[in-house]
């Protein structure tokens, strides 16, 4: 027997591995991937710019760079940024391999074993096993359509005997919720946090993948709101919007803690991607991210539409969810007497995989959630697809004894 250390023994990494199985599956109807359609990738923008770049910066992608990342890409990150309303004159930004590389090195900058990291319930599948191989307590408190319940964080901070390190959400198109945090709940939530020292980790993968321009307000980041009494760290992603191949994520944030975040991000790779920054920079700065943006806003509406309405169609009248106003995921509530674990195991029998409800409870219990993700689904077979996990949903809706419903 090896003696393996405790961080290995995250249950929510586990997840993610039968997570990924999943989304790869052949002859499958996956609803489980939250990943872009690989037919949507802008290979040809890309290709063209590859060919285009000067031999010297062909070759500078085959070396290292600075742990902090490629200059010309943190200076376009700067202005592309600036645009969201963020301190990019004040805060410093990393380049990071990947937002999730972000979010472990922030834990590894604050976290020892044993404190307390709050998230929401649910909460990105990903940043829990993060928290987990830290040995962190994790502490979840419940989320509605309009954000993060505010009572429950209130109370759950009172009832603690020291000071949680850190508050982790995703306000923007929430995964696995795909709710939008309304403005008012974003400022109550900063209220609560006002001087507490709980710092407020904003995760922002999803944010400029709205459907309709009149909801494009609703993505403001809390950090643009300039609030000195609340430390705020920012981070986001290449993933959702160019290609999760990039591996390329950043954060923002103070200088002092940048500082920090540099010498742990040196350790853990030296370096993100020379080749990846590099092709990511001229898409930047060539201008051809907004226009392909546009094009990805307009697919990923048009798949949220047929999953909506094959939802309305088909589900029996006791799942309900809301619908999303971007991103990649509607969540589906059932029943609390029926389990998604078990609607799983028959509906993979049939063909349809999709993402249990406890692999995104921080505590791995609550299992009468569904998420479904329509961003990697060919658009021909979401009906299809919908079809036949809603006949196992009212089999099993069926199976239950009369006495418990």
């Amino acid at each position: 027997m090896y003696a393996f250390s405790n961080a290995v023994n995250s249950m929510h990494s586990e997840d993610i591995k039968r997570l990924l199985k999943q989304s790869s599956g052949n002859n499958m109807i996956s609803f489980a991937g939250g990943m872009p359609n690989n037919d949507l990738f802008p290979v040809k923008q890309i290709d063209e710019i590859y060919d285009a770049l000067p031999i010297n910066l062909k070759k500078l992608c085959f070396q290292y760079g600075a742990a902090s990342g490629y200059p010309p890409l943190v200076r376009s990150l700067k202005s592309y940024l600036h645009k969201k309303g963020l301190p990019i004159d004040i805060d410093k930004i990393l380049i990071t391999t990947g937002s999730l590389q972000a979010i472990s090195i922030i834990t590894q900058e604050f976290v020892n074993k044993g404190d307390i990291i709050l998230t929401e319930n649910p909460s990105f599948v990903g940043a829990l096993s993060v928290f987990e191989t830290y040995e962190a307590e994790i502490h979840g408190i419940p989320i509605d359509k309009d954000g993060i319940d505010i009572e429950a964080l209130k109370q759950k901070i009172a009832s603690l005997d020291k000071t949680p390190k850190l508050l982790y959400v995703t306000p923007n198109f929430h995964n696995p919720a795909g709710i939008i945090y309304t403005p008012e709940r974003k400022k109550a939530l900063l209220e609560v946090l006002s001087n507490t020292g709980i710092i407020l980790i904003e995760d922002d993968a999803y944010s400029d993948l709205y459907f309709n321009e009149e909801d494009k307000y609703l993505t403001k980041p809390m950090k643009s709101y300039g609030l000195a009494d609340v430390e705020i760290i920012y981070t986001g992603s290449f993933s959702k919007i160019l290609g999760p191949g990039f591996r390329l994520g950043y954060m923002l944030s103070s200088p002092e803690i940048f500082e920090k975040a540099e010498t742990v991000k040196q350790a853990l790779d030296a370096c993100t991607s020379n080749f990846m920054q590099i092709l990511a920079n001229e898409f930047l700065s060539q201008h051809k991210l907004d226009p392909y943006l546009k094009f990805l806003r307009f697919e990923y509406r048009d798949r949220k539409n047929i999953l909506q309405q094959s939802l309305i169609k088909y589900m029996p009248e006791e799942v309900i969810w809301n619908e999303p106003k971007g991103g990649f995921y509607i969540w589906l509530k059932l029943p609390e007497y029926v389990s998604s674990t078990d609607v799983f195991k028959e509906s993979v029998e049939k063909g349809v995989v999709f993402v249990t409800g406890r692999t995104f409870d921080p505590s791995s219990k609550k299992d009468d959630r569904i998420r479904l993700s329509f961003s990697n689904m060919p658009k021909d077979t979401i009906e299809k697809g919908v079809k036949i996990l809603s006949k196992v949903i009212k089999k099993a809706l069926k199976s239950i004894p009369s006495e418990t419903v």
